[in-house]
């Protein structure tokens, strides 16, 4: 495989707009909150020519088959690095994966993070997403904090209450006959 890490350009956008449908789709198995239909999670015409931006297209022959970037951003006032690099449309094309094409996305980008002094790296992937997190893991990274939502609309929620409420009824019952068993 003859493969090229490049900087991306205005050129990449139609491709790199694709991508991040491709993104959504695959997250949407991990997240019943995403919006149906279209979702841009990034202007990606923004960050290309962001000068705090460094976006990376994996590129195949004439084909671009995965990207990445890593933004400069402030850290939380209470942290001990100043800024960090988030990493994010990290994607590779189904027919490219298990081909170390974004492992050779995140060492390009690790570069240019260490020439401009960053000393720390930040990314999200959904809890059930595996094979991104071993990806993730296999490029150096390790689970740091784990987000965690409730929706009270759930229909999973609801359930979880009902199964809580009948496991709470049932222990106080048992507890009630346990009592006067004893009197």
């Amino acid at each position: 495989m003859n493969l090229i890490i490049r900087q991306a350009t205005p050129g990449d956008l139609a491709a790199l707009l694709r991508f991040q449908q491709c993104v959504v789709e695959a997250e949407r198995a991990f997240d019943p909150t995403i919006k149906d239909g279209s979702v841009q999670y990034y202007d990606v015409a923004a960050l290309i020519s962001s000068p705090d931006v460094h976006f990376l297209v994996a590129e195949c022959g004439s084909d671009l088959v995965g990207c990445g970037y890593a933004r400069i951003e402030a850290a939380k006032h209470y942290l001990r690095h100043r800024v960090h690099a988030y990493l994010g449309l990290m994607y590779v094309d189904p027919t490219h994966r298990g081909q170390s094409v974004n492992g050779k996305i995140i060492e390009v980008l690790k570069a240019w993070c260490r020439g401009r002094q960053l000393t720390e790296l930040r990314l999200e992937v959904y809890s059930g997403n595996q094979a991104a997190i071993r990806a993730y893991q296999k490029a150096g990274f390790a689970e740091h904090l784990l987000e965690m939502r409730l929706g009270l609309n759930d229909a999973m929620a609801e359930t979880d209450a009902k199964a809580h409420t009948h496991t709470k009824a049932t222990t106080d019952a048992k507890a009630h006959t346990h009592a006067k068993a004893k009197r």
